[in-house]
């Protein structure tokens, strides 16, 4: 993680970001974390044609207005938490902007969609862009249901199939469950039933309890391995017969935060953190924490910030 730890949250205006914003305060309160809120916008590549056939020039003030009052207003929300909060405007692609800073961030969050928000940019494409393609963790925070709070993290389930992404998200799974002071499950899952999804190179006459006993093995490594370092951390364990997405989606139901990796290849079978996650994100009720492969510690150089400029 990066020593000066970073909260990066991306807003827009619409509840969706807001609910971001506040979950990112929450989870840096009390940490010595920072939270740096910023709001990217891109100008019109075109200009607009006046009456008189010439073309009007483009003022980029109003927009600009706009995603200040945005940026304010999502500052405002953090007012007496004690959290030091920093904001920038940027300007360019919301979903690039991001991924950029991404690498010198320890979190970035957002929301699940921009439905009504500023200008409708940031958050339809920069929840499934953000997630791929960031160097950090990313946190997506779905539309608040009635009665609904995503705060505090009280129960944690983690997806792992033992390649090196699960692992890492397992790693930060158990973090979180420190952070928080929450209960954590991790879920190793294998699709062996007959039908869509199955394991078409099992073979029929399989022996479904030792296959799942070979998982349980292999999960029990990985999370001795991740709690080492964090003794006071316990994780309840499972190994079950299922479809990873609809296991994950189901379980956020139940769960404050799900934890996935960006990718599933090798492991126990290659299957839970490819297209799982992309499943678990479109379908969880609970916030989602997707950890990349790469992490913002294998990139080259450090790169001037916003907040490093606040």
């Amino acid at each position: 993680m990066a020593e000066d730890n970073v909260v990066l949250v991306g807003v827009d205006g619409s509840p969706e970001s807001l609910a971001a914003m506040d979950w990112a305060v929450a989870r840096a309160a009390g940490k010595n974390w920072r939270v740096h809120v910023l709001c990217a916008y891109s100008l019109p590549s075109f200009t607009a044609a006046s009456l008189d056939g010439g073309y009007a020039a483009l003022d980029d003030s109003a927009i600009r207005a706009g995603a200040q009052a945005v940026v304010d207003e999502a500052v405002a929300r953090a007012e007496g938490t004690g959290v030091t909060v920093t904001s920038s405007l940027e300007t360019g692609d919301p979903a690039g902007v991001l991924v950029d800073l991404s690498d010198e961030a320890t979190l970035a969050v957002v929301g699940t969609r921009g439905g009504g928000g500023f200008a409708d940019r940031l958050l339809g494409t920069v929840s499934s862009a953000l997630p791929a393609h960031s160097h950090c963790p990313t946190v997506v925070v779905p539309q608040r249901t009635q009665g609904a709070d995503y705060t505090p993290v009280r129960r944690i389930v983690v997806g792992v199939d033992g390649s090196s992404s699960a692992r890492k998200a397992l790693r930060w799974a158990v973090e979180e469950a420190e952070a928080w002071g929450a209960e954590l499950t991790a879920i190793a899952a294998v699709p062996m039933a007959s039908g869509a999804g199955a394991l078409a190179w099992l073979p029929a006459a399989v022996d479904r309890d030792q296959v799942l006993a070979d998982v349980r093995s292999g999960l029990d490594r990985a999370v001795a391995e991740a709690v080492a370092a964090h003794p006071g951390v316990e994780v309840r364990r499972h190994a079950l017969d299922g479809n990873p997405a609809e296991l994950m989606a189901e379980f956020s139901t139940a769960v404050d935060l799900v934890v996935v990796g960006s990718r599933g290849r090798g492991g126990f079978s290659g299957l839970l953190l490819g297209s799982t996650s992309q499943a678990v994100l479109s379908h969880a009720s609970c916030p989602v924490m997707v950890v990349p492969s790469r992490s913002s510690q294998d990139a080259v150089g450090r790169r001037s910030t916003p907040w490093g400029r606040a």
